[in-house]
């Protein structure tokens, strides 16, 4: 039976659906359960609850995503062993925090290698070998970083001490960012994957395209909006791609749109879903825990610079226009009215019930996220017609499990994996010096620095997911750009921003492949217009620099909004001079004009 499990499922793993086997269904029901449960549980200890997390992790990346023979036997053996070595160190947390981070016996060595291995086999299935390798390097920097002359060598560090402070330890593989992963990332994912499991998704389409559908460029601006509010639940650019532009791409295509402009608008489209409030991918959360912010101020400092993004690729498509025949949306591919107001209902109800818990009611995001979700699961019992119906809900609520299952376990392997790497950073002081030496290449000059942190979040962001690479870049540059005068929330956003360039710029950019894939043709012609409709998400986070006062809402409206309006009034120019049909000197002037209102003013 269990060797007919993972087969029958690895086909849908390997094209991101998997099949609703009743086992998987069963497993992602356990682990939303255990991830609810914590909220409404209390408090438990960190050396419990995080094993457990990671635990759960295991069969859907080592058993699901098996793609060969050889993949599925040993993942089989990886999981049974891995889940009795979390199980492990939950069962003798206690003793085990007595021990602070010291192994004492050959078994916990063993134990504590094996978990290590074990965190980068796991998120090498999950998302190939680019952060393993990072976190092998870092590994291999503090076992022989010793032998390393100058600055960037150490002392060494006792083994002992160094595999039980990354294992046995409330640190390294069992960190605060895996806290965070456990507490509130993977609670956000459940909330995400229960709303698309019913009508929401629906819901953002028909209120794009009852809002933009009969506006000059309308197919594409239903993309805008569609992806801005898929986004802001599922913070993926693939999953934004593959949902919204299963719709919009084929729409954009028939109403005349070249295909390149159509795959372009869809990529940049849906990778502002990872900067778009109120989730951010995981990196709002993330976010929090390294900066001290409360969860709202990065809502509101956030907010503002997303709306900048969605709002300069909408006036990039106005420039193509000038350049193509962008139709409108047909009147029969537009919901109708009743349609717009019964589906919009899937997502309003959830989202108003979870903003309101957070500002108004005081709760914590994660708290309130858990209410909403119990507020969706009971949508999933109605379909777009609003007609009850019992078989439609178990159908609803299974795909929601294995989605939720799947998702909370590859975002897991991501952030224990990262962790990985910032504990060797903390262990070695590799952080410190890495942050004296961008310093050092600076001049100790800002823009300097700026610049270097932005090339090195463009280079890991290619090889490793926009959460890892932000948490990694952050704990190295951040310091350095705090340093020069920058303040540590604005330092983080910007390093955040600059993670994400790698979904629109080649040669890694996983959005642009999968819409490519989805219009026929060529990824580099998309990858293309897909930097042009988003020039904004490289000349944002340098205009935040310049116009501190933008990611000040929540304590300055007014000084926010009117840098706000100000950039907004550059990057039109800019975008203008880089796409619309005018002649080459205008444009040039444009994007002079915008640079300087930005900049300068």
């Amino acid at each position: 039976m269990l060797s007919t499990l993972a087969s029958s499922t690895t086909a849908g793993a390997a094209e991101g659906v998997p099949r609703l086997h009743p086992a998987w269904v069963v497993l992602g029901a356990v682990t939303v359960c255990f991830h609810l449960g914590l909220i409404f549980y209390g408090l438990t200890p960190a050396l419990v609850s995080r094993p457990i997390h990671l635990a759960l992790a295991l069969p859907w990346i080592l058993i699901l995503a098996a793609r060969t023979p050889f993949e599925r036997w040993s993942g089989w053996l990886l999981t049974v062993l891995g889940i009795a070595a979390c199980g492990y160190i939950a069962f003798n947390e206690e003793a085990l925090a007595n021990q602070y981070g010291f192994i004492d016996n050959n078994f916990q060595m063993a134990l504590g290698v094996f978990l290590i291995v074990l965190t980068l086999e796991t998120a090498r299935r999950a998302i190939g070998w680019p952060l393993p390798l990072v976190a092998v390097a870092a590994l291999a920097y503090a076992v022989f970083g010793e032998h390393i002359p100058g600055q960037f060598g150490h002392p060494g560090l006792p083994m002992q001490s160094f595999v039980g402070t990354l294992t046995i330890a409330e640190s390294g593989l069992w960190g605060s960012l895996t806290g965070v992963s456990v507490g509130v990332v993977a609670i956000f994912v459940i909330f995400g994957a229960v709303l698309n499991a019913g009508e929401a998704g629906r819901g953002f389409m028909n209120m794009a395209s009852a809002f933009a559908g009969r506006l000059t460029g309308g197919a594409a601006k239903v993309s805008v909006i569609s992806s801005a509010l898929m986004g802001s639940i599922s913070g993926s650019a693939s999953a934004n791609v593959a949902s919204t532009g299963a719709i919009t791409i084929p729409s954009m295509v028939r109403l005349g749109y070249p295909r390149t402009l159509a795959g372009g608008v869809e990529a940049v489209a849906s990778s502002g879903g990872q900067i778009m409030p109120p989730l951010m991918g995981a990196g709002a959360f993330v976010m929090v825990e390294l900066t001290g912010t409360p969860y709202t101020q990065i809502m509101a400092a956030a907010l503002l610079p997303a709306i900048l993004y969605f709002a300069t690729v909408w006036m990039g498509i106005n420039a193509y226009a000038t350049r193509h025949d962008l139709r409108p949306m047909a009147a029969e591919d537009r919901a109708s009215g009743k349609e717009v107001a019964i589906t919009s209902l899937f997502f309003a109800v959830p989202f108003v019930l979870l903003l309101e818990r957070i500002f108004l009611g005081g709760y914590t995001p994660q708290y309130a996220a858990s209410i909403a979700i119990f507020a969706g699961m009971l949508l999933l019992f109605f379909d777009v017609t609003l007609t009850f119906s019992l078989r439609g809900f178990a159908s609803r609520m299974a795909e929601a499990m294995v989605t939720a299952g799947r998702q909370v376990a590859v975002i897991g392997a991501i952030i224990i994996c990262a962790s990985l790497v910032i504990g060797v950073l903390s262990l070695t002081g590799l952080g410190v010096k890495i942050t004296s030496g961008i310093l050092s290449l600076s001049n100790e000059m800002l823009w300097p620095a700026l610049l270097l942190t932005a090339l090195a979040c463009l280079v890991l962001g290619m090889e490793v997911p926009t959460t890892a690479a932000y948490v990694i870049c952050v704990s190295v540059a951040g310091p350095a750009l705090t340093a020069l005068g920058l303040e540590p929330l604005l330092a983080h956003l910007f390093v955040f921003w600059f993670a994400l360039l790698s979904t629109i710029t080649p040669p890694v950019c996983g959005g642009v492949f999968i819409a490519a894939g989805m219009v026929g043709e060529n990824w580099l012609k998309v990858a293309l217009k897909a930097m042009a409709l988003g020039i904004g998400l490289y000349i944002i986070p340098l205009a935040m620099v310049a116009n501190p006062d933008v990611i000040r809402l929540a304590f300055d409206p007014f000084g926010a909004i009117f840098d706000a309006v100000k950039i907004a009034l550059g990057l039109m120019a800019i975008s203008y001079g880089v796409i619309a049909r005018r002649a080459a000197w205008l444009r040039v002037v444009l994007v002079i004009v915008g640079a300087l209102v930005i900049f300068a003013f």
